[in-house]
């Protein structure tokens, strides 16, 4: 019916800042550490376990009796553990359909922690004033959270416009609630914006193919020619983060081994934990600002299928003449890694997928081999034509065509989408058969 009328159900996420007191910190934190042990129970009893005998009914019969037993696992409510039942059991269909590893064991700090709040009518929101609301926490109270989006609550939640859920997550600079709204919105018509091939860098985070680009205001790079990789703050931010982390490895020196890490070591680990998340919620924000704009001119984003896993890698170790095995370029890749995986080209790609489809546009995803070695005028491979890594020059005596190497590799890019050489994924992987060579464009 909602399809006859135009209408689309669509499902988003809303993160606002709790602003809480030490006391409610520690019990959402018990809760948390309630969550964490109650997977790992699961994941014990699920070992344990005979094949036959692993069910949904069976496991949430044994986390009932563990909940009775053990008064620490009664600190997390009931909803929640069954939120914990039901994503570990997914965790096992994700996994048996090829989409993610085996569930495993999840460790005190190197799990996130979190708490599912699965019934929104628990939450039971109300906006106090312009800049403050306030929302119910089963087994904490009312706390107040940062009223920075209008959310449908009141006369304003309807059936096709809620608040379904919520998820309070911890991160550096604190705990968090994560809002999951349903709302039904119009399909949206064709966008009729022109299209746009886009090259993901390090140098150039976006560069499109019309000549344009976007960059977050990088400071240059290290005098010895390393990336920086606290781009996202400011010298005072990044002097303290130094400070910390020498302090940090002073005072690790005094730990004896298998010794409790002292408070003081753990207070420094949290300062400079919320450094880092400083940091990460700025690129967050600018990749949101980012691709929102080009969602809005763009009808036709292509993008390249990169492996990211795959591409930040360790290089193989080399042998040398005597036979020993040396790791050739290993220091050199892991900066590059590093300056990659900042760049989170992932969380950009999937950031843009989702905002053009709520605009009528489109994201496809092209081969990413050769895209950056290829002239973009000719269409020949000449070895050499990148001399630096912003300067292209084709090598090709009948081209000579000079220009930006991160401009190249979009237009490239954009060229493969013409040509109808996109890359479709098969049994959740994408496999791409690639020509051995491209006939040169009349127009690119």
């Amino acid at each position: 019916m909602n399809q006859e009328l135009g209408l689309v159900k669509r499902q988003f996420g809303h993160r606002a800042r709790l602003a809480l007191s030490p006391a409610e910190v520690r019990a959402m934190d018990d809760q948390a550490h309630a969550a964490r042990t109650m997977w790992n129970c699961l994941h014990a009893w699920w070992q344990m376990m005979p094949k036959e005998k692993r069910s949904l009914a069976a496991a949430d019969a044994a986390i009932r009796e563990a909940r009775g037993d053990l008064d620490y696992l009664a600190k997390l409510p009931a909803q929640a553990a069954q939120a914990v039942l039901k994503t570990y059991f997914q965790a096992w269909k994700n996994c048996w359909d090829g989409g993610a590893d085996a569930p495993n064991f999840k460790g005190r700090f190197r799990s996130v922690m979190s708490v599912d709040i699965p019934q929104g009518r628990d939450l039971q929101i109300r906006r106090a004033h312009r800049r403050w609301g306030m929302v119910n926490i089963p087994k904490v109270g009312r706390v107040r959270f940062r009223w920075t989006k209008d959310l449908p609550v009141g006369k304003q939640a309807k059936t096709d416009n809620r608040i379904t859920g919520a998820r309070l997550v911890k991160d550096g600079l604190g705990w968090h609630l994560a809002f999951r709204i349903t709302t039904l919105d119009r399909t949206p018509e064709p966008h009729p914006g022109p299209e746009v091939g886009i090259d993901l860098g390090v140098n150039i985070p976006l560069a499109l193919s019309d000549g344009n680009h976007h960059d977050h205001g990088r400071p240059p790079r290290l005098p010895d020619g390393t990336a920086d990789r606290e781009k996202w703050l400011n010298p005072d931010e990044k002097a303290t983060l130094l400070r910390l982390e020498q302090r940090a490895a002073h005072r690790k020196t005094f730990r004896k081994p298998k010794e409790k890490t002292s408070r003081r070591l753990h207070h420094t680990y949290d300062q400079i934990r919320a450094l880092r998340a400083k940091a990460t919620r700025r690129s967050i924000d600018w990749q949101h600002k980012t691709t929102t704009t080009l969602a809005r001119a763009y009808g036709t984003i292509v993008v390249e299928d990169l492996h990211i896993t795959n591409m930040t890698k360790a290089p193989a170790p080399k042998p040398d003449n005597a036979g020993a095995f040396l790791r050739n370029g290993a220091k050199a890749k892991a900066g590059l890694n590093r300056s990659s995986l900042q760049e989170a080209w992932g969380r950009t790609v999937t950031m843009l997928a989702y905002k053009t489809a709520r605009r009528g546009g489109t994201l496809v995803k092209v081969p990413a081999p050769y895209t950056s070695q290829r002239c973009s005028a000719c269409g020949f491979l000449t070895p050499g034509s990148r001399e630096t890594q912003a300067l292209f020059v084709c090598k090709n005596p009948d081209c000579g065509w000079t220009g930006n190497a991160d401009h190249n590799g979009a237009r490239n890019v954009l060229h493969l989408y013409r040509i109808g050489h996109v890359a479709i994924p098969a049994a959740g992987r994408a496999v791409v058969r690639r020509t051995r060579g491209v006939k040169p464009a009349t127009a690119r």
